[in-house]
């Protein structure tokens, strides 16, 4: 398929001088003398380029472009004079033009910018097409009510720039959400920068967050950009962000509020444009009543609230959440897709699922991977999600009893503590330590220990 350049020009030589040499390049050419004809020609035959001469009788070229763009935004236009001026190439670039070419026309440029303005188009189809990608992966399963009023939430809030707060329990989805509210952004073409809040050593937070200068830190022999810089004419999506100590608090809020910031060790000022996301799972209102969040911060992050509904309010979004997580282990496995019966669908509808969504798909892939046969039923649901199986006795009971050394017990004991804990965690060695209040360095021993 050859592609097809509409000539828009009022003079018949020009018109037969570049359909002659397009089509000898193997292009497929429309022509039109004015412009009303070129936006009939272009609802009826939708070409793949227009080459539009700027002085044309009726409406001229600029008028005629105004107009193209309007109904066709991504159709190329190059444009065509003889009579170029640099305020009429501004003009026409302001407008929308893709390249401007003055008269008599040379061959080569001509060739030279269709190629570079298909070209173009072209990656702009497959930016668009990744971009449709990358929101059905990030797109959000379920048709609950409260997910029903989560989407309209987002579809609302998405295209403006306004700054968003996330709430909701550990293994809801802010991470997604915020992906999404991203994607459907008008920043979506600059980058979507995480911060994990958490997870950033108060003595570190400065250098992560604003960057440093090369040399500023012993064996650093190049500057670093920080994550605002990063996140320029993009996004910034600030996780946990109810974890973050108060004096990290501060140099942030400075940040936001200025809009501007200077990196460790280096005294040029930067300004950035970012629109900024944060989430947590704790109730920021009672952490401001203890003293552990600045009041001001929250006022400036929380202009539209929005609350992830937890999985045990939206049980009804488990069959279609359970068939997508199948999906993706097939796909990721390269295995065929498993089924789930309906009995076993029920018991984990029953389920609580304090861990949420994230606990559901660790479930569904361990069972995608550890049942042989093709269906999932009801006696492959493990403990604590069969409700059967909870009134048998407990393996563990059974070993621990069955041990008479206590220091044999006690072993036992710590080591299925540690990997249920691990489990819980989605086997993050540092956010379980943490939570089970020690050293990183003990546990990671520990693990070892067990893996012997």
């Amino acid at each position: 398929m050859f592609p097809t350049i509409l000539i828009v020009d009022d003079e018949p030589s020009i018109q037969k001088s570049l359909s002659g040499l397009l089509l000898d390049e193997g292009f497929e050419v429309i022509m039109a003398s004015n412009g009303y004809e070129a936006l009939k020609i272009i609802d009826e035959e939708s070409p793949d380029l227009v080459l539009l001469d700027i002085w044309m009788p009726g409406i001229d070229g600029i008028e005629t472009l105004k107009e193209i763009k309007k109904k066709n935004p991504h159709l190329q236009v190059i444009m065509i004079t003889g009579h170029g001026t640099i305020e009429t190439a501004v003009k026409a670039t302001k407008f929308g033009a893709f390249d401007f070419i003055e008269k008599p026309l040379s061959i080569d440029k001509v060739i030279v910018a269709i190629n570079n303005a298909l070209n173009f188009r072209r990656l702009e189809e497959e930016n668009c097409y990744l971009r449709k990608k990358t929101l059905e992966k990030n797109s959000i399963d379920g048709n609950s009510p409260p997910i029903q009023q989560l989407k309209r939430q987002i579809s609302v809030a998405a295209p403006t720039d306004a700054w968003i707060m996330l709430t909701g329990e550990n293994g809801t989805g802010k991470e997604l959400v915020a992906r999404t509210i991203h994607h459907l952004s008008n920043r979506s073409e600059h980058p979507l920068i995480d911060v994990n809040c958490a997870a950033i050593p108060d003595e570190l937070i400065e250098s992560e967050l604003f960057g440093h200068e090369k040399s500023v830190f012993p064996g650093t022999q190049a500057k670093s950009r920080g994550k605002f810089e990063l996140a320029n004419k993009g996004t910034i999506f600030l996780d946990e962000i109810g974890d973050m100590s108060l004096k990290t608090q501060s140099k942030i809020l400075r940040v936001l509020q200025e809009q501007k910031f200077q990196r460790v060790g280096g005294s040029r000022v930067l300004h950035i444009d970012v629109r900024v996301i944060a989430a947590s799972n704790k109730d920021i209102e009672k952490e401001i009543e203890k003293g552990n969040f600045r009041e001001d911060l929250f006022f400036r992050l929380n202009v539209i609230p929005i609350e992830i509904p937890a999985l045990r309010d939206r049980v009804e979004d488990i069959p279609s959440l359970v068939n997508t997580f199948l999906e993706k282990c097939a796909t990721q496995y390269q295995s065929s897709k498993k089924t789930i019966d309906q009995e076993a669908l029920d018991m984990l509808m029953r389920y609580s699922w304090p861990g949420n969504v994230r606990e559901l798909k660790n479930l569904v892939e361990r069972l995608a991977i550890m049942v042989e046969e093709e269906k999932i039923e009801s006696h492959h649901i493990p403990n604590p999600y069969n409700i059967k199986m909870e009134k048998e006795p407990d393996s563990l009971d059974i070993r621990l009893f069955s041990i008479n050394s206590l220091k044999k017990a006690k072993k036992v004991f710590e080591e299925e503590f540690i990997r249920k804990k691990l489990m819980e965690n989605n086997n993050d060695v540092k956010k379980t330590a943490r939570r089970l209040g020690v050293e990183k360095d003990q546990l990671d021993k520990k693990l070892d220990n067990l893996r012997s």
